[in-house]
């Protein structure tokens, strides 16, 4: 008879639950921001009693809500549209993410996400996770990492997603990081709300790095722990199968690269990645930024329905 001995970074990762947000969860849980936007966004980022009080941020007992104004034009001499940008007041290391979401904001000059970024370092220190993103009228969401230098990807590895660039240093290609888009055309914009929306999770590890899965609401196989996460005080990742997205530490040294993590939601509008693709994203032929400013009733779908996020950190 032979023994076998495992180091803990060997074993299965397992996560119990650390936090979970529904509905006014999310008022106590985040913090609303109100910087300007360093993705130079034509964007007004209000806070908290404005966004209650001009019901750009609600919630009732399952639903959390959070949009832009769909109702005033623009003054030139402003910062730009009213939207929301909130970020958790928790930092979370090697954790499991699960939301479940059922509207994103969608249309010409939007650019939403949901993503995280160091709690205590200046970015890109502490490295960027992108979950979800897209602008204007994408239909696939691009999962990136964007990270200080020495930290690539391999072109091919464990995902189903498509390899579209594989060096996350914002130093490099004006700060494209190394991005994964998936291929399933619902995965984001307007065809992701047209099915009620889906499952996101992310998980990262300092042993298997970072992966992001994407379950539709009308899939036949959605992991119990993502549908039910509400039933489960300890979850596993082993059964989930290939992620969307895989971002391995093999030639990306995960301590060096990634420490705790604050979650942000966001919208922003035109700024350096919308903007910059507005005119061949067949949006018609004003500038961006004319668009923002004179076109409220374009921004009727750009708003976020959440049921739900829950955290789970490693054990």
């Amino acid at each position: 008879m032979s023994s076998v001995c495992f180091s803990p970074s060997s074993l299965p990762a397992s996560f119990t639950l650390h936090d979970k947000f529904i509905g006014s969860d999310f008022f106590s849980g985040f913090d609303w921001k109100t910087f300007d936007d360093p993705t130079h966004g034509r964007v007004n980022y209000v806070d908290k009693p404005t966004s209650i009080a001009t019901n750009l941020s609600y919630a009732d007992n399952t639903k959390f809500f959070m949009r832009a104004d769909a109702h005033q034009v623009v003054s030139a001499n402003s910062r730009g549209r009213d939207s929301i940008r909130i970020e958790s007041f928790s930092a979370y290391d090697q954790s499991v993410f699960i939301l479940d979401v059922e509207h994103m904001p969608a249309g010409c000059a939007t650019w939403p996400a949901f993503w995280s970024f160091s709690q205590s370092s200046p970015w890109p220190q502490g490295g960027e996770i992108d979950i979800i993103e897209g602008v204007n009228l994408n239909t696939n969401n691009l999962a990136s990492l964007h990270t200080t230098p020495n930290c690539t990807m391999p072109e091919v590895r464990f995902q189903s997603g498509q390899t579209e660039s594989t060096n996350c240093d914002t130093n490099f290609n004006y700060n494209q990081g190394c991005g994964t888009s998936f291929t399933q055309r619902s995965s984001y914009g307007f065809p992701f709300n047209s099915i009620g929306g889906a499952w996101y999770a992310m998980r990262r590890t300092q042993d298997t790095g970072i992966q992001v899965w994407y379950w539709p609401r009308n899939s036949w196989w959605v992991p119990l722990e993502v549908r039910y996460p509400f039933f489960f005080t300890h979850i596993g990742t082993e059964s989930w199968g290939e992620p969307d997205a895989s971002f391995p530490v093999k030639e990306c040294d995960y301590s060096t690269h990634f420490d705790s993590h604050k979650i942000v939601f966001d919208l922003t509008f035109c700024g350096d990645w919308a903007g910059n693709v507005f005119a061949s994203a067949g949006c018609g032929n004003s500038t961006c930024v004319d668009f923002v400013d004179n076109n409220p009733e374009k921004f009727q779908e750009a708003y976020w329905d959440i049921n739900s996020l829950y955290v789970f950190k490693r054990v």
